[in-house]
């Protein structure tokens, strides 16, 4: 996957608005190829999110999750400046973190 994630986030007043769009294909395991064998499951398990190296958010998704997924939640308390990292894993075990500065 070359690009894994885009995140921003935007600090207004003592809230801060992040969006998160990532990279992954999100197979469910139901569909099938041309050749009629069933693809496998290929999906997004767990994301978390950590402001300045604390746990903020976690979610569990599972295979009816879309393709490429958008994620957008509100932290209180984050300031301009702040580092914002966004991890997620998948059911393969494939992990991917990305980092932003507050703005």
């Amino acid at each position: 996957m070359a690009d894994p994630m885009r995140i921003r986030a935007q600090a207004a007043g003592d809230k801060t608005t992040v969006r998160v769009l990532m990279a992954h294909e999100m197979e469910t395991g139901l569909r099938k190829d041309a050749e009629g064998k069933v693809i496998p499951a290929w999906f997004i398990q767990e994301v978390t999110a950590s402001l300045n190296g604390k746990p903020i958010f976690t979610a569990d998704w599972g295979p009816a999750v879309s393709k490429n997924p958008f994620l957008q939640f509100v932290v209180k308390g984050a300031k301009a400046g702040d580092k914002l990292s966004v991890s997620w894993k998948d059911n393969r075990g494939e992990t991917r973190t990305d980092e932003a500065t507050v703005s």
